[in-house]
């Protein structure tokens, strides 16, 4: 039968996270995942002080509202964080300057590829880049452009996702980039899987759904108890119902709004092909719909008609916890896992 050896899995844990605890500067090499609306100064103050690393998400701020949630951030741990940028921000250019002016020490860039340039602008004030590689080949062009360490992240993940799966990316991308530090992604919630990601040749995980119900989140009470209630086959991706308009695909717990997406799409596009709206009308009318949608969700707690953007991970989450007991909870599991050796029966 199979029993764990504790002694063994640590020492075991520790051998494979060393790079990825050296990149992030941390005891645990967890990631939080950057969470707009969620990953706000309390949580990631949390995860840093649980011994992992917190990741504050920029989403749409301005550089101003992003300094001073960096600065209340630094207010709250000493420890390391790292500041998630979003590409597509058309201010993404002076946000990574006020990072440099604030001497952030990790910038993670998301929502498509680096630039040498960006990577080069965030790495002049000493910050260590961090960015996602959907495949190998981007991870090699990344890698030459300067980032310290990668995230691969599978379409089993929360929020937007890519196509391919998880273990599919591991498989590609882990056995042929090794220049540096490579985090796992994606519909991870147990350390038994964190333990098979580092076993496969990665560095640390990256986790964002499973700390959504963490107690020092600030979401609101009724999105918590949607996680809680969910299943992993409730997070559904978006769907799209004309080739010809597209949407970018968004894992989410499906809800009335999930519905009312679905018959917008619908409607709008039978008034573009009735000559009632021009193609941009109709495109920029089916974009807009889920505009403001997650601030509901997160903020004022309308489960009904806001995104519950939501890894396929969520049915793991059982209860409201404090994010060390979370953060505990995963390392026990995992030194368990890599412990495990074949006794006598």
């Amino acid at each position: 039968m199979s029993v764990s050896d504790p002694v063994r899995g640590r020492a075991r844990l520790a051998a494979l996270t060393r790079r990825g605890r050296a990149l992030l500067g941390t005891e645990i090499a967890l990631m939080g995942g950057a969470m707009t609306w969620v990953s706000e100064r309390n949580l990631v103050a949390a995860i840093s002080d649980a011994g992992a690393f917190g990741v504050l998400a920029c989403g749409s701020m301005d550089p101003d509202r992003l300094g001073l949630e960096i600065e209340a951030t630094r207010a709250l741990t000493e420890r390391p964080f790292g500041v998630n940028l979003i590409l597509m921000h058309p201010e993404l250019e002076a946000l990574i300057a006020r990072c440099v002016e604030l001497g952030v020490s990790h910038v993670v860039f998301a929502g498509g590829v680096p630039s040498r340039e960006h990577v080069t602008l965030a790495k002049r004030g000493g910050a260590r880049v961090i960015a996602f590689a959907p495949s190998a080949a981007i991870g090699r062009r990344l890698v030459r452009a300067g980032v310290d360490g990668l995230v691969i992240e599978g379409a089993e993940a929360g929020g937007h996702i890519g196509p391919v799966s998880t273990s599919v990316l591991a498989q590609e991308i882990l056995p042929v980039i090794d220049d540096v530090p490579v985090f796992v992604a994606g519909g991870i919630g147990h350390g038994e899987a964190i333990a098979a990601y580092l076993a496969m040749g990665g560095s640390g995980c990256q986790l964002g759904t499973r700390f959504v119900c963490a107690e020092e989140s600030i979401a609101h009470p009724r999105f918590k108890e949607a996680f809680i209630r969910g299943q992993a086959r409730d997070a559904q991706p978006s769907v799209q119902v004309d080739p010809e308009f597209k949407v970018i695909p968004v894992r989410a717990l499906a809800n009335r709004a999930t519905e009312r997406f679905r018959d917008a799409q619908v409607e709008t596009i039978r008034r573009y092909r009735a000559g009632e709206l021009a193609h941009h009308e109709a495109a920029l009318a089916i974009e807009h719909f889920w505009a403001g949608a997650l601030r509901r969700a997160v903020v004022d707690g309308d489960v009904d008609e806001g995104s519950l953007m939501a890894g396929q991970s969520v049915g793991m989450i059982k209860a409201v916890e404090p994010t060390e007991a979370i953060v505990d909870t995963l390392i026990a599991e995992t030194v368990a896992a890599l412990g495990r050796t074949e006794g006598a029966a």
